[in-house]
């Protein structure tokens, strides 16, 4: 009977915690991940539209609650409201996230490979190379998802004052190419690039730190027969990254709200947007509070996908293991 019970218990081995880049069949992991990260975009989706729409709006939902505002939407435009822009920002992403995962795999494999023979402690070796492959993975993810979010998000806020109204992606391309080419779809790029780049490092390194360091306080290691269930695996991932998500939307919400509001808004009456420009015209607007318009779908929007982003990032890599 014990040997029938051991024989059903989900047992894994600690490393299927941290499967590296080699052990992955490439075709596998991008085709279940884009299927995956997908649908929990669409999940998402409502709350990023709340978001921006209360980060741009001088129609007053700027000091509405996210729950009054999402009600707002869906009395005035329905459910169709809240998937503003969905269907380019899901479509335009697949090559961004085989981009973006290639990107963060392999730069994290290298790191832990260069480390190894140094004199650091795991969970600091772990957080470091994860850190390293974050920033690494944003930069080179915000050449291609910048135009993508200007886009989008210029969907996601039709008819609201300032704004330029679209009759689809391929409109909102034309017409902010227009003005000024090229430039005009990379409005925020150096913002989003010197912040979040040090943000996608530190959500990272705690991320791979902190995994690290419960599993061990665990009493889990590659060397012991001690495994964890599927359960424990997927609680412990998805509290650090909602831990992880939670911190960083508290940081990065002020730049978020500038980044919205140039990508955006065409019309300030004072020439070309500027980050400058548009800090001031906030400020004058809602004073300090006003760069943490929008903070709490953020938060819920950042806490979530921390959460689900990692339990789904993990699976794809669990499910996309070669077989042996």
């Amino acid at each position: 009977m014990a040997a029938m019970e051991a024989a059903e218990a989900p047992e894994l081995a600690l490393a299927d915690t941290d499967v590296n880049w080699d052990r992955l069949d490439k075709t596998r992991f991008h085709v279940i991940g884009a299927v995956l990260f997908t649908l929990q975009q669409g999940m998402l989706h409502p709350t990023a539209v709340v978001k921006t729409r209360m980060q741009v709006a001088d129609s007053g939902l700027s000091h509405m609650r996210g729950t009054t505002v999402f009600r707002h939407i869906l009395k005035s435009v329905g459910i169709l409201g809240l998937y503003r822009g969905f269907a380019t920002s899901a479509i335009g992403s697949l090559p961004g996230r085989v981009l973006a995962l290639t990107s963060l795999e392999v730069s994290k494999d290298m790191m832990m490979k260069y480390t190894q023979d140094l004199d650091l402690p795991d969970a600091t070796r772990v957080g470091l190379a994860n850190g390293v492959a974050g920033m690494f993975s944003n930069l080179v993810s915000c050449v291609y998802f910048v135009p993508l979010d200007v886009i989008s998000q210029r969907l996601m806020v039709q008819g609201l004052p300032g704004t330029t109204y679209c009759k689809g992606p391929f409109d909102a391309i034309r017409k902010v190419m227009k003005t000024e080419g090229l430039r005009n779809l990379y409005r925020g790029f150096g913002l989003t690039a010197v912040i979040q780049s040090p943000a996608s490092a530190l959500w990272w390194g705690a991320y791979g730190a902190s995994q690290h360091i419960v599993w061990r306080s665990l009493g889990y290691r590659d060397d012991v027969d001690k495994k964890p269930s599927h359960m424990e695996m997927v609680t412990i991932q998805a509290t650090a990254g909602m831990i992880a998500g939670a911190c960083s939307s508290v940081i990065t919400t002020p730049i978020d709200t500038v980044k919205t509001r140039l990508q955006v808004i065409d019309d300030y009456g004072v020439g070309r947007p500027s980050v400058l420009k548009t800090a001031k015209t906030l400020f004058k607007e809602d004073g300090w509070w006003g760069f943490y318009r929008g903070f709490g779908p953020r938060f819920l929007n950042m806490s979530l996908y921390g959460t689900t982003m990692i339990v789904t990032y993990e699976l794809i890599k669990r499910l996309s293991v070669k077989k042996e």
